[in-house]
């Protein structure tokens, strides 16, 4: 039998935390802002563990291009964008101008506003209107669920090979492997999930990173 990766209890998942590089300040506050907002929704935000790894990561691929399906309040973004090169750029893509409203003032504050446009309305119509010729060097999908299909389909044409694709949320809090759950969300993160394990154009892995992240590079 093979290693398994750990689970993580709260207090381990808070020695992660605390041995990862911190959360500044712009982030601290709009974690703790989007909390007091939308108490409903925080769940939707990346945790810090997340936010780094997605910082470095940029950096590591040397990307330039990249797009985000899923703004929210704007985490994520300003994490993929401070990755970027001066003279990169970030598409993200959402439908929710009361959310994205505070992602502006944040971007903002973190000095990454330069780099980012945002795009309101659904986002498979915003990738379809696209012109043919667009190309991205990594993509990071955190929107609906049964939507992830149909999102994949129309970005791993437009990521340059070598590129990375990232998706959120692919262990659905542990319900992908549990046969009584049938809800819409769960059953399309199984069918992204098995989309990808028969798609000969990316290699990929689904790591135990938060509520899973998927990482695919394309051939």
């Amino acid at each position: 039998m093979t290693r398994t990766s750990e689970a993580l209890t709260p207090e381990l998942h808070a020695y992660i935390v605390a041995h990862t590089e911190p959360v500044d300040p712009v982030l601290a506050d709009l974690a703790e802002e989007t909390a007091r907002l939308f108490p409903d929704r925080k769940g939707m935000q990346i945790g810090p563990e997340q936010g780094v790894f997605s910082t470095l990561l940029t950096r590591i691929s040397g990307a330039r291009n990249a797009v985000e399906i899923g703004t929210f309040t704007g985490y994520s973004s300003i994490c993929f964008a401070r990755g970027l090169p001066e003279d990169g750029t970030l598409l993200t893509l959402d439908v929710s101008e009361e959310w994205t409203s505070v992602a502006r003032r944040y971007w903002e504050r973190a000095g990454v506003d330069g780099k980012i446009e945002l795009r309101l309305g659904p986002a498979l119509d915003s990738l379809r209107a696209l012109p043919d010729d667009t190309r991205f060097d990594l993509a990071f999908v955190d929107a609906d669920k049964t939507g992830y299909v149909d999102y994949w389909e129309e970005l791993v044409p437009r990521i340059r090979p070598g590129g990375l694709i990232l998706a959120d949320n692919t262990l659905s809090h542990g319900r992908v492997v549990d046969p009584e759950e049938t809800s819409p969300a769960v059953q399309g993160i199984r069918d992204f999930n098995e989309r990808l394990v028969s798609d000969d154009r990316v290699e990929q892995v689904l790591l135990p990173i938060g509520d899973g992240l998927t990482l695919a590079r394309k051939r």
